[in-house]
């Protein structure tokens, strides 16, 4: 059937300069900015909350914030549920519902939001004591009602069905996982599984623990006076209690012995998208700290960094490539990505350790050295312009434990770092022989090249579990949890017996589907045709006016909306002519398509199959068969509208008999964040289709 999605075309902007500048001359670096910065007054409440008040008058505005320096929280099989919890903190008060409460921000002109590790509000200042005690009310007085619990929870799993197919969040969460390991609180991350596990009451045991006065900092910031904003402070929060917090320690992680590829086989990707990381210890109060920033910058702060004019400038394989440099109390990790054409990603790796080990022969220009301080020059001086940099940079003195003159020195100390002490550090810190290189994508393009790099491969699912290669060609497989044996034609015929058996299948001719779905508060009604060979109809309505309908006669055919036709491109015909059955699945085993079985998975919390499918187009989509059902739960692939390409996802769920068949009734689609379910009414088989329906 035919994909529903809407993409939201922005528009860009482009700035002509009329200042005629010599630009063959990189303009020369000035002097260093002196740094004036101003101590904000500081005190302590009786339950020890730390306040810090920095008066600013210029205008007639106050913002605060309250953070709570609880240090990262290990979640285990429920996480998500910090991040539910902060969410829930903005669902109304135990006095004023949600509703009520945003009422009462929006009629002071306020901005009031709370999160896991605490809130903010902002207002002028006429208002500003009003959203404090709202924001102070929602902190220590959440509702936590059921019913935004569980519409929350179904926000968080649309969210995380929509990132399933994004090579990007795919990769961070593969390595964090495998860097810092699934099970501790840097590693660990959310799943469908993990989000279902969380409960109302797991929400008011975590408020509880870590929603506290105890090592909170109340930041005040604007048009007010240390007297009021203690005296603000002391109402609201002075008689607060809570559980008394202790500031979690973690064992140290080690980098692998040798230099590995940990791969993820995204079969419908187009990209690879590759990280070169290695874990390092860099608290702010390291001796190494600015030169680890002058480092990163150089390597791959920028456009006019090493990584980026080599990957992109110099050979043409990337939009971008950059690399950063993490700190902090806990260990942290050097990273250097870029997205690239699939048949070069191993071309890609070898030239970014080119440039990492560049940094290590200390292959610096003076210039290159020269534009990284004038950019934290610049930034820094840039940033002193906001009167809340200096109540932040005094909260980093207290919380790491800095010498009280760390930001007056901070440009001092960038503009004293030398090409030495770059070379030093990119020794000491980029560890060449003991990366982890992660890749996800296309394994059928990507890794028959990367042996040539040397490396040792490993397999990971997307979810950082590990799986084996298989011996014959380039797929990737699971080891089945099934004792009988799994290939793609057993998983394809289950299916057919699963829906009505093969024979009933192939009766088919016509296909027709009436459902009805939910779109911004309408209801809207729509069928769906398939006829064979390869024929296809659908249309969606509100009341009697036709909103989109799409039609192809097997040879061509056209799009409208709202009035608006175009007729199919060739790529999109192509397309069309994949499926000449009305179910396709009976075509899969000819030698018009290509399956292979690819491991397991699991879909809600029903085990499942995986199958990737290349159909005569050349496009992939890879399924999803219930372990137990034999029924196909879900479909992944890439759709192209226009000159756009999008992730798709599509559910299918609450199967019932239809005559002979047993077919879907609730189809889900996600994609670029919009999740639309559909309800199917009535099916047709056989019956109830025309040639006019394909006019």
């Amino acid at each position: 059937m035919k994909k529903i999605v809407c993409l939201i075309l922005g528009a860009t902007l482009v700035m002509q300069g009329f200042a005629q500048i010599d630009r063959s001359k990189q303009p020369k670096a000035g002097p260093a900015p002196e740094i004036s910065i101003t101590d904000p007054e500081i005190f302590t409440l009786p339950n020890g909350i730390t306040v810090m008040v920095v008066e600013n008058h210029k205008l007639p505005k106050v913002s605060v914030t309250y953070s709570i320096d609880m240090g990262p929280v290990r979640e285990g099989n429920k996480a998500g549920v910090m991040s539910l919890m902060g969410q829930m903190l903005n669902e109304g008060t135990k006095t004023m519902d949600k509703a009520r409460f945003d009422k009462e921000v929006d009629m002071i002109g306020a901005d009031v939001s709370l999160y896991a590790g605490g809130g903010s509000a902002s207002a002028l200042t006429r208002y500003f004591n009003k959203a404090f005690n709202l924001m102070t009310d929602a902190l220590k007085n959440p509702s936590f009602n059921e019913e935004s619990f569980e519409k929350l929870k179904k926000q968080a799993i649309t969210g995380l069905k929509t990132s399933e197919k994004s090579a990007s969040a795919i990769s961070g969460r593969v390595s964090q996982a495998l860097s810092f390991g699934k099970s501790t609180a840097m590693g660990e991350f959310e799943t469908e599984e993990t989000i279902n596990n969380i409960t109302i009451q797991d929400i008011k045991d975590y408020y509880a623990k870590y929603i506290t006065p105890s090592r909170g900092y109340l930041i005040f910031v604007g048009d007010i006076t240390p007297g009021a904003a203690k005296t603000l402070a002391l109402k609201a929060l002075g008689n607060w209690k809570g559980n008394k917090l202790v500031f979690p320690e973690f064992s140290q992680v080690s980098n692998p012995e040798k230099t590995e590829i940990n791969f993820v086989d995204l079969p419908t990707a187009t990209q690879g998208e590759i990280s070169v990381s290695n874990l390092i210890t860099n608290p702010m109060n390291n001796p190494d700290y600015h030169k680890l920033l002058i480092a990163n910058q150089i390597l791959g702060g920028g456009s006019d960094s090493k990584l980026f004019m080599n990957l992109r400038e110099k050979h043409g394989f990337t939009y971008g490539s950059y690399s950063s440099i993490g700190s902090g109390r806990f260990q942290s990790l050097f990273k250097a990505t870029a997205q690239v054409r699939s048949e070069k990603a191993d071309s890609a790796i070898a030239e970014m350790f080119r440039e990492i080990e560049n940094m290590r022969n200390g292959n610096i220009t003076q210039e290159e050295l020269d534009i990284a301080k004038a950019k934290y020059n610049g930034s820094f001086a840039l940033g002193m312009e906001e009167p809340a940099r200096a109540a932040t940079y005094a909260s980093n003195i207290l919380i790491n434990n800095l010498p009280k003159d760390f930001y007056k020195t901070f440009l001092q100390k960038i503009n004293a770092v030398t090409v030495t002490d770059v070379q030093f550090v990119s020794n000491k810190y980029l560890k060449n022989g003991n990366s982890r290189i992660t890749i996800v994508g296309n394994a059928s393009k990507i890794l028959p090249n990367l042996e040539r790099l040397g490396y040792p491969v490993k397999m990971y699912d997307k979810y950082a579990n590990p799986v084996e290669m298989k011996k014959e060609g380039t797929d990737v497989a699971e080891t089945p949890k099934s004792t009988e044996a799994v290939s793609a034609a057993s998983l394809i015929n289950s299916y057919l017996t699963a829906i009505g058996g093969k024979e009933e299948v192939a009766k088919i001719s016509t296909i027709k589907m009436d459902f009805t779905m939910e779109a911004m508060g309408a209801t809207l009604e729509g069928s769906s045709i398939k006829k064979a060979p390869s024929l296809s109809s659908m249309e969606i309505r509100m009341g009697t006016m036709s909103v989109m309908k799409e039609v192809f006669d097997g040879t061509k055919g056209y799009a409208a909306q709202m009035g608006q036709k175009t007729d199919m491109d060739a790529e999109t015909i192509k397309d069309k002519l994949d499926d000449k059955a009305p179910v396709p699945q009976l075509l899969y085993i000819t030698s018009d398509y290509q399956t292979s079985y690819t491991g397991t998975a699991k879909v809600g919390k029903e085990d499942a199959y995986v199958l990737k499918v290349t159909k005569p187009s050349g496009k992939v989509v890879v399924e999803y068969y219930g372990m137990k059902s034999g029924l196909l739960l879900k479909e992944e692939s890439t759709e192209k509208q226009g000159d756009q390409e999008f992730d798709l996802t599509t559910e299918y769920s609450n199967y019932k008999k239809v005559g002979n068949l047993t077919l879907p009734h609730t189809i889900t689609q996600i994609a670029g964040g919009q999740e639309m379910s559909m309800q199917v009414t009535k099916y047709y088989i056989n019956e109830g289709v025309t040639e006019a329906d394909f006019k």
